[in-house]
């Protein structure tokens, strides 16, 4: 009796030896990701976050050839950063496709779906310009019943993320209020952190992070607090939390503060405006009235100009060529937006489209002020999963109608074609990936006769 007593005892201490100090599984170290960044011809960026601290690196190696790897440098995770790690490949060759890993204390971390990025491709003066294939959506709300307004929750289909995912996009371009802070968040840099944190965390959104590269710009509700603007007090730690969470690669190219931003793929030039920083109070008819300010249309024209891209994409947060002065339209700031089109008509600058968000529902404009210019195209995509409206867009004289989307969508943009007779075309889906509509405008066709 004593004997089996003694055992007893030896069994139980081994036990909880074992449960106190054996590794945790790499797995349980992750808060979300990991996420694939930016992407060049020489370079990936790899994003994570864990759960505490921890060391992690990525390993890396062509699909058409396992047996070379290569690994990123190791990064130490800490709570001053929201436990978040960036780390660069950049053992890596155009034009080819990587699968990757993410090792966590060196231990490897297993998942059930598709770990890989792409490097763009070295084609220029080679071959026609490579097809693309982008995702455009805006408004992604996750609920958190402790810290959202009482009632029906605001946020719902995530299945939307699956539905992305499996078009096999090249990249997603999030077009601002991807998340969205609450009245708990926006006074303190934890609560930037904490709802930074939950939105990316989400369940159904992990396979796209980790297979798709992803680019953003931001609106009011990733800024801070509703319709915010130039004034809100804590902007320059809006700006430091959105540069840790997302993975431009360059932000602030103005040099005035904010996140304006740019990026190439294939022959296409994306411009990321910051429409929150430089604003002026949507209620403050006291002063010069501007959403971007001089300094931020004068980098754009200036970069517009030099552009040979056949399409250019200026994405900001919410609507430019609206002629509704509505909600936070840009019809609402009437002399800078004359300036703004005013410049780009007076630069001569061709194939300008704009891709925006913000209005929770989706829809093309058209604007063509006379027979010698070229039309203006204003894609609104709104939302992903944030709650839609019914809004008919009868303001807007320049709204096609039967582009109205009042559901969770998002958009997929093509581009194809010689590089002398580019097309795009444009196709918006439902929350299960059904098509809705589809439009096709060719470079050509963006040019001045």
């Amino acid at each position: 009796m004593m004997v089996s007593n003694i055992n007893t005892k030896k069994i139980r201490f081994a036990l909880i030896y074992f449960l106190l100090f054996i590794p945790l599984h790499a797995q349980d170290l992750i808060k979300s990701g990991p996420m694939v960044g930016y992407s060049t011809m020489q370079e990936v960026l790899l994003w994570v976050q864990t759960s505490g601290k921890a060391t992690v690196h990525f390993e890396y190696y062509e699909i058409d050839n396992p047996t070379i790897r290569f690994k990123t440098d190791k990064k130490i995770t800490s709570k001053k950063t929201a436990f978040v790690a960036k780390l660069i490949a950049d053992e890596v060759m155009p034009g080819n496709k990587y699968y990757y890993e993410l090792f966590i204390n060196d231990l490897r971390v297993n998942r059930d779906y598709a770990m890989e990025f792409q490097t763009q491709e070295l084609w220029k003066w080679r071959t026609d310009p490579p097809d693309v294939n982008f995702i455009i959506g805006s408004c992604s709300y996750v609920n958190e019943p402790q810290f959202d307004r009482p009632g029906e929750p605001y946020g719902s289909n995530f299945e939307i993320f699956n539905s992305i995912n499996k078009k096999n996009p090249d990249f997603m371009l999030w077009l601002g209020d991807n998340t969205y802070l609450r009245e708990s968040d926006w006074n303190s840099r934890t609560g930037f952190i904490k709802r930074y944190s939950h939105t990316r965390a989400l369940k159904e959104l992990q396979p796209l992070l980790a297979s798709t590269h992803h680019y953003a710009t931001w609106d009011d509700h990733d800024y801070g607090p509703n319709n915010s603007d130039g004034s809100f007090w804590l902007k320059e730690t809006a700006s430091e939390i959105f540069k840790l969470f997302w993975t431009n690669p360059n932000y602030d190219v103005t040099g005035k503060g904010g996140i304006t931003g740019f990026f190439q793929w294939s022959d296409l030039d994306f411009f990321l405006m910051d429409n929150r920083y430089h604003r002026t109070s949507n209620n403050n008819f006291t002063e010069d009235r501007q959403i971007l300010g001089k300094d931020q249309i004068d980098w754009l024209i200036n970069a517009l100009s030099y552009s040979e891209a056949p399409f250019k994409f200026i994405a900001i947060g919410g609507q430019v060529l609206s002629s509704g002065a509505v909600y936070e339209n840009y019809a609402n700031y009437p002399e800078e937006r004359k300036y703004l089109l005013d410049k780009i008509r007076e630069a001569k600058i061709e194939g300008v489209i704009f891709l925006d968000g913000d209005r929770h529902h989706s829809v093309l404009s058209k604007m063509q002020e006379n027979k010698d210019v070229y039309p203006l195209y204003d894609l609104t995509c709104s939302s992903l999963t944030a709650g839609t409206n019914d809004d008919d867009e009868s303001y807007n004289i320049y709204s096609l109608k039967e582009t109205l989307v009042t559901e969770n969508n998002f958009g997929m943009l093509n581009v194809n074609g010689p590089a002398n007779n580019r097309k795009l075309t444009i196709k918006i889906f439902d929350k299960d990936g059904q098509e809705l509509w589809k439009k096709s405008i060719s470079a050509n066709d963006l040019k001045y006769k």
